[in-house]
């Protein structure tokens, strides 16, 4: 029976596509490697791969508060009071307006987050505009 859209289900093994982009023959994967794509999503998810020693520079997201869990690995999460170590199994809210950067640790990082889904693009007519110019 084909599985339905709006039913629960199970999408990935979150620790065997790690462990598969870190390990031998994962080469230099970065970024992300696995992201909901499901339609009709409220939600957005990606799991990052970030190389060796990489990193997410510290940056505001002003509009949504992020959940992050480190899958393998361990690195450091920056925000602007420092940086603070963070291990496999961390959960780390990011609440939106706050800095906040990444940084992989001598072995590399696999971080899952999960956010509210941002709304698509939506090309309109500006309202001062009558017809074509």
């Amino acid at each position: 029976m084909p599985e339905s859209a709006d039913l629960p289900r199970v999408l990935c093994d979150a620790f065997a596509v790690a462990a598969e982009v870190s390990g031998p023959g994962g080469g230099d994967r970065a970024g992300a490697v696995w992201r909901l794509a499901e339609s009709g999503r409220q939600l957005d998810a990606n799991l990052v791969r970030l190389p060796p020693d990489e990193r997410v520079a510290l940056h505001v997201e002003p509009d949504l508060d992020v959940l992050l869990l480190v899958v393998t690995g361990a690195g450091a999460l920056a925000t602007d009071e420092g940086e603070r170590q963070v291990d496999a199994g961390a959960l780390v809210w990011l609440p939106h307006g706050a800095p906040r950067g990444v940084a992989a640790g001598p072995d590399g990082l696999v971080y899952l987050t999960v956010h509210r889904r941002r709304p698509g693009m939506r090309i309109r007519s500006r309202p001062d505009r009558v017809g074509p110019s």
